[in-house]
């Protein structure tokens, strides 16, 4: 793989093309016919203009984020790697054009990459059981199959977060579906989902859910919709945040919503789910965990994901509250929604903490 230029499309079209301006940092140009009637793929940092965009070295190494939302970290970097590693290539030695190749056409969201490495066949069934226990095996280093890894590598190799996934169609419809991780508990699935049901009630626009085999949790892909893909933007890439620490705080994020989508509807989003992670200790909320939805017409924030209990980095937020990363208070989200223009912060804490009842206590309530 030496891959000197990547060709990047949204639904057939060509956006642009990325190329390396030295070993380590990648350089964009829009296709001229994209900037014509196209729209911006990270709009604070990549407008629609006849210019040669050159990434900033941190905190992506060298690569814009709009293209890193692409490339899988986490489990589907650990997969990726494993898999090249077989094949007598050195992780280290793979450069951001040939990662964005074996992305291809398999990434979150709606970019596709040209040319594109091929990668192994999907297996013919969907069997949850076998595919964690297979996962099981390649997070502990036990023995494996090659096929298992092929297999792994094409149903989860693009997803991103830390806990092992697949993707999968299921009675028609596009399934993200968790595993357990080595620190999770054994019930991690039943509680995510809980957490799911949980968010509803407060108010929140969570995908449709399910539990499969009564201990896999899976949510419904929001970035597909009839068969067609959703153009996403993560928070840590709009911003160029790092999410691997916290750089974030909730005042910037919900100014940032405001910026994008003009639209206070769209930032109390945001708003709720602040209140959401507070009340309910999820402490994981980094600048991936966060996104922003393009359909073509107008940006929108996109349906929450990744709720569950978390303790977070030494006990404290990844995104903070006005400041506040450890046990912040309801006087520090008001804080929040009078410097961002929140005006029904007051109704939305109250009826975020009125779902959990006496749990909303910000300790652990499952």
């Amino acid at each position: 793989m030496q891959n000197r230029v990547v060709h990047v499309f949204y639904h057939g079209r060509k956006v642009g093309r990325v190329a390396l301006a030295d070993a380590r940092t990648a350089a964009f140009e829009y296709d001229g016919e994209w900037i014509a009637d196209g729209f911006s793929i990270s709009p604070f940092s990549m407008p629609l203009a006849k210019k040669v965009f050159l990434a900033p070295r941190e905190p992506f190494d060298g690569n814009f984020g709009v293209f890193n939302d692409s490339i899988p970290d986490g489990w589907g970097r650990l997969l990726i790697d494993r898999l090249l590693r077989k094949n007598g290539v050195n992780p280290a030695e793979v450069s951001i054009l040939d990662r964005l190749a074996l992305v291809g056409a398999s990434g979150m969201g709606a970019l596709e990459y040209q040319p594109a490495e091929p990668l192994p066949a999907a297996p013919a069934a969907n069997d949850l059981n076998v595919l964690a226990k297979e996962a099981a095996a390649i997070l502990h280093d036990r023995p494996y199959t090659g096929q298992a890894l092929a297999d792994l590598v094409k149903l989860g190799g693009s997803s991103g977060g830390a806990r092992p996934k697949v993707l999968l169609t299921i009675d028609g419809e596009e399934w993200l579906v968790k595993f357990r991780a080595a620190v999770d508990p054994k019930n991690i699935g039943k509680k995510e989902y809980q957490y799911a049901l949980l968010a509803r009630k407060a108010g929140l626009d969570f995908p449709a859910a399910r539990l499969f085999e009564g201990k896999y949790f899976g949510a419904r892909r929001f970035d597909r919709r009839a068969g067609e893909k959703v153009f996403m933007l993560s928070a840590s890439a709009l911003l160029d945040a790092s999410h691997r620490y916290p750089t974030l705080d909730y005042v910037d994020l919900l100014n940032a919503a405001l910026k994008l989508t003009r639209d206070y509807g769209e930032a109390e989003k945001l708003f709720r789910q602040m209140c959401f992670n507070v009340f309910y200790h999820n402490r994981d909320d980094h600048a991936k965990n966060f996104s922003f939805l393009y359909t073509g017409k107008r940006w929108t924030v996109s349906p929450p994901y990744d709720l569950v209990y978390a303790e977070g980095m030494g006990g404290e937020h990844a995104t903070t509250i006005d400041g506040a990363g450890k046990d912040p208070t309801p006087d520090d989200l008001m804080r929040v929604a009078a410097k961002t223009g929140i005006k029904n912060a007051r109704k939305i804490i109250e009826e975020v903490s009125a779902a959990g009842g006496s749990r909303a206590a910000g300790a652990g309530i499952f």
